[in-house]
């Protein structure tokens, strides 16, 4: 995905690239970005992969302090109300995130639980 279309998404201004001056890194900040996500996504596979749930527990932690910093940063004027999609990606994964940690971790007690 192009970095004009993530801003075009997000309902952001798209200036075309030849109109951009020097030292606008607008562009370079969102391939890093997204190479930052990738990378991200790898890290959720690996940690899957050798059930590393405190992994997981991690990642809800800092996915809420993520909603909390971009709701304050949208409300306070810092950052543009198209920044709500990150705000209940967000959420979202924290939730969904959370709601699977717990449900692991109820099922392995039952378990335990029925074998005793």
């Amino acid at each position: 995905m192009s970095p004009e279309t993530i801003l075009s998404q997000m309902n952001f201004i798209v200036l075309d690239r030849s109109t951009r001056q020097n030292g606008d890194y607008t562009i370079a900040f969102l391939l890093c970005s997204s190479m930052a996500s990738l990378n991200m996504g790898i890290y959720y596979l690996l940690a899957a992969w050798n059930q590393w749930t405190k992994f997981y527990q991690f990642t809800v932690v800092f996915r809420l302090l993520t909603v909390t910093m971009f709701s304050l940063a949208i409300k306070n004027g810092h950052a543009p109300e198209g920044f709500i999609g990150v705000v209940i990606w967000e959420l979202l994964g924290a939730l969904i995130t959370g709601t699977a940690l717990w449900y692991d971790a109820n099922t392995r007690v039952n378990k335990v639980n029925r074998t005793s």
